[in-house]
């Protein structure tokens, strides 16, 4: 089985790539070839930073979105996006001005709202409450660190709380996002990353 790592410029790709290996993956393809990613059995997108420098740099790989939508959305590979990754699936950003996502799952990444007493950026351990039941997403404590989140999300796998409920997964038929770090999760983070490696959609 192989696993596309893709590497565009925005993301922990050698933690990622650690938990990975921790997790149980043998064949994980550290790649920016939109023909390796065609060819993934599975697909993991990390990010790391703001909303539209991590869309442009996906975007500026040539072929490399068209590679994502004909895997993933034309074959059904499944799919994990992580923390920017997962934010990435929306259908816009409102990080220093409004820009496109990948239009996968309905929504908005906004900014967390100011409140007396509420650090922003969001950073530390906090709970994953599955809204539904699903097979990669469980409940437990996960780590954080991002100033927006996910809102209005069409398809809310599990919350958090941080001055307000908060999207910390989303999935639909063989995508998931998850706003925390698996690879900063400890053995939380390998659990989810094992089930992801053995899902099969």
């Amino acid at each position: 089985m192989t696993l596309a790592l893709i590497d565009y410029g925005a993301g922990n790709l050698r933690s990622v790539h650690n938990a990975l290996r921790a997790a149980g993956a043998d064949d994980v393809a550290v790649t920016a070839d939109p023909d390796v990613v065609a060819r993934a059995d599975r697909i993991l997108l990390p990010g790391v930073g703001a909303f539209a420098a991590c869309m442009n740099g996906l975007r500026a790989i040539d072929g490399m979105v068209e590679a994502l939508e004909a895997r993933v959305r034309g074959e059904g590979a499944p799919f994990l996006g992580i923390c920017v990754g997962m934010q990435l699936l929306a259908e816009a950003g409102e990080e220093h001005g409004r820009h496109p996502g990948l239009g996968w799952i309905g929504g908005t990444v906004r900014a967390f709202a100011p409140q007396p007493g509420l650090r922003i950026p969001h950073m530390g351990w906090n709970d994953v409450t599955p809204a539904a039941a699903h097979p990669v997403i469980a409940a437990g404590e996960a780590y954080y660190l991002h100033g927006y989140h996910f809102a209005d999300a069409a398809d809310v796998a599990a919350t958090s709380r941080h001055g307000g409920d908060f999207v910390a997964a989303v999935a639909r038929d063989n995508i998931i996002g998850v706003q925390f770090h698996p690879e900063k999760s400890q053995a939380y983070g390998l659990a989810t990353l094992e089930r992801f490696l053995t899902w099969r959609p």
